[in-house]
């Protein structure tokens, strides 16, 4: 007979984040390509975002973001059994930035696995540390999201639709087992995806399903085939639908309602966006917290540090339930939901 094991609870220990020094406001921008502060406040919320000097790497603002939230965790990097590390721009093509990571905390051993689920890569990796903690595998499992935007951006007039939303950061959590009877608990996430909408937000080179050589063609460089390329409408409109669909299956999942949240924290790519996805759910303006003005986009960490900013500007306490939902390229979207 097969006996049965009841399964550990998740919770999140301490959270942390890290943003460049560099400030860049939309009047910065409007120096070096046609744009204005006025043109980018009204269609996106941004008033300003954070670019990296040119030393500084994915993993350099992973690795602070992990520090802090180790120490607000009040553990050691050697205490940890996984990394965790959601990017889109990595530190280089391969190994992983995770590898990189864990060589600059100093815990070789630890297994460290990168994900590349874009804006939603951060509730993925919760999800995954989750799962691993949940099964007992591991006890404490960081989950880290990071992103260096400013290096890979076409930061020209052709480029500014895209250019203007993302900024450079990172954001981390460390989670951990519950202790029983504890209340506050990862309760559930999310996940979905759907590839047919792959190149409505993406890269189109370098990669592998180019014709022979993987590196970008001369008519491909001309063109800007290598720096991101988005339909600002189909993402629009597909976010605006999905991340309520997410918040609802979270909140159905747990037999809660909007009303039980204290608080919700949305991936930031677009003001606009959280506006309405407040709108449909009828989420009151003071429970929707944005970060969008100050970081811009900044993609798997938007998440992590909306979560540290909100602890530091007294919006997040202890015993608060928290919504969490993103959307982003893939298209993959999904939320979580979770006792702080």
């Amino acid at each position: 007979m097969i006996q049965q094991t009841t399964l550990q609870r998740s919770t999140i220990l301490g959270v942390g984040s890290h943003v460049p020094a560099n400030v860049v406001t939309n009047h910065d921008l409007s120096r070096i390509m046609d744009t204005s502060d006025e043109w980018i406040v009204q269609r996106t919320g941004i008033r300003q975002r954070y670019w990296v000097d040119p030393g500084t790497s994915t993993s350099d603002l992973a690795l602070e973001a992990s520090r802090r939230a180790l120490s607000a965790a009040g553990i050691q990097a050697q205490e940890l059994d996984c990394i965790i590390l959601a990017t889109l721009s990595p530190d280089h093509e391969f190994p992983g930035t995770g590898c990189f990571l864990q060589a600059k905390l100093g815990v070789p051993g630890i297994p460290a696995l990168d994900i590349r689920q874009q804006c939603t890569g951060f509730v993925y990796g919760m999800s995954i540390a989750d799962q691993f903690i949940r099964t007992g595998m591991y006890r404490k499992v960081l989950v880290v999201g990071a992103e260096v935007h400013s290096k890979g951006l076409d930061r020209t007039t052709r480029g500014r639709d895209v250019s203007v939303l993302f900024g450079d950061g990172a954001g981390a959590v460390v989670m951990g087992r519950a202790e029983p009877g504890e209340e506050s608990l990862f309760c559930s996430s999310h996940l979905h995806a759907d590839g047919n909408y792959a190149r409505e937000l993406w890269i189109e080179s370098p990669g592998m399903a180019a014709h022979g050589d993987c590196h970008p063609t001369p008519e491909q460089t001309a063109r800007g085939a290598h720096y991101p390329a988005m339909n600002g409408k189909a993402v629009f409109m597909h976010a605006s639908k999905r991340m309520p669909e997410a918040v609802m299956e979270a909140l159905q999942a747990n037999g809660k309602t909007v009303a039980d949240v204290d608080l919700f924290v949305f991936h930031q790519a677009n003001l606009r966006i959280n506006e309405m996805v407040a709108k449909q759910l009828g989420i009151p303006e003071e429970k929707v917290f944005n970060t969008i003005d100050r970081f811009a986009n900044t993609t798997a960490a938007t998440l992590p540090i909306g979560l540290d900013e909100a602890i530091r500007a007294g919006k997040l306490k202890k015993g608060m339930l928290v919504a969490c939902a993103a959307f982003g390229s893939g298209f993959t979207w999904g939320s979580a939901l979770f006792r702080w």
